[in-house]
């Protein structure tokens, strides 16, 4: 079987909606756990107004903390922009790996960055290709792609409008994200299906958040269409502050030990991840809604 790469977006995915603030040498220290316990892939922060997103204010150290420091081996640090300002910001602390996407829905897409879906589009190809042509990796993202918590349902065609958009620009490493959580299995599979017809160069990742308990069920579906590339947080932190139902992303433990029972694991230290999320939900004061870091995980693949 195949196996899957995960994408850890706790710290930014993860603490954006959270209203207590995470010390940066807290975060400092979550990250080098994450990748000690062999997650390859790890967002560290976005790029936006700190005022609007407080959690955010200190991505900028963050980078530069961690360009001085030097990159584990084979880790990559990304970040996520949303405009050309943050792009700037980006490359100005040594981002080598940028995310940027638009919304399928209008509605999210103007509460989420103030601009419609066709202006924010028109950007993000600009910035993707500049990104590109600056010698970093880039990820282009479909957000809502599976429904909108403003609009319902998402037409798949406006879906795949966006995603040979981006082909069109060059730009073939593409996220399909369940904003609102409002994916199913089978809309899953056939979604991701298609968007891998459109080009053979495409590399598909699924960001799904559980808002209504499908989250591991829709990663699954998502596997059998071809992809292994997922977004996920550890302790299933996390949601939209833009969206109208936000609830937290599946959960890194739990996605981990989902495959490495399938045999499809990613050489994850699930028990790693799981003391992560338990001094985070020690530092918030609450439980966190992902299971294996309460149950522990099953330590061998099922029969």
């Amino acid at each position: 079987m195949a196996t899957i790469t995960i994408h850890e977006v706790g710290l930014r995915d993860g603490l954006q909606i959270e209203a207590q603030a995470v010390p940066t040498e807290r975060k400092l220290d979550w990250i080098a756990r994450l990748a000690g316990a062999g997650l390859r892939m790890i967002q560290v922060g976005s790029f936006v107004n700190p005022q609007k997103v407080p959690q955010m204010a200190d991505t900028d150290e963050l980078f530069r903390r961690l360009a001085a420091a030097g990159p584990p081996p084979g880790v990559v640090f990304s970040g996520l922009v949303l405009n050309e300002r943050g792009l700037e910001r980006g490359l100005a602390c040594g981002v080598g790996y940028f995310c940027m996407g638009v919304s399928a829905s209008d509605t999210h897409s103007r509460k989420n960055t103030g601009m419609s879906t066709a202006e924010a589009a028109g950007r993000i190809l600009a910035m993707g290709q500049a990104a590109a042509a600056a010698g970093t990796g880039v990820q282009v993202s479909v957000q809502s792609a599976f429904g909108c918590g403003y609009e319902g349902a998402v037409p798949s065609g406006r879906v795949l409008d966006l995603v040979r958009r981006f082909v069109d620009a060059g730009l073939t490493t593409i996220s399909l994200a369940d904003t609102a959580g409002h994916a199913s299995p089978a809309q899953v599979e056939a979604l991701a299906g298609a968007v891998r017809a459109i080009d053979s160069r495409i590399s598909v990742t699924c960001h799904f958040h559980d808002t209504y308990g499908m989250g591991l069920a829709n990663a699954y579906a998502a596997y059998r269409a071809g992809v292994t590339v997922f977004e996920s947080a550890f302790g299933g932190l996390g949601g939209c502050p833009f969206t109208a139902l936000a609830a937290g992303n599946v959960c890194t433990e739990d996605l981990a030990h989902l495959f490495a029972r399938m045999g499809a694991g990613a050489g994850i230290d699930i028990a790693a991840v799981a003391e992560v999320t338990r001094d985070a939900a020690a530092f918030f004061g609450r439980a966190l809604p992902g299971i294996v870091h309460r149950t522990g995980p099953i330590p061998y693949p099922a029969a």
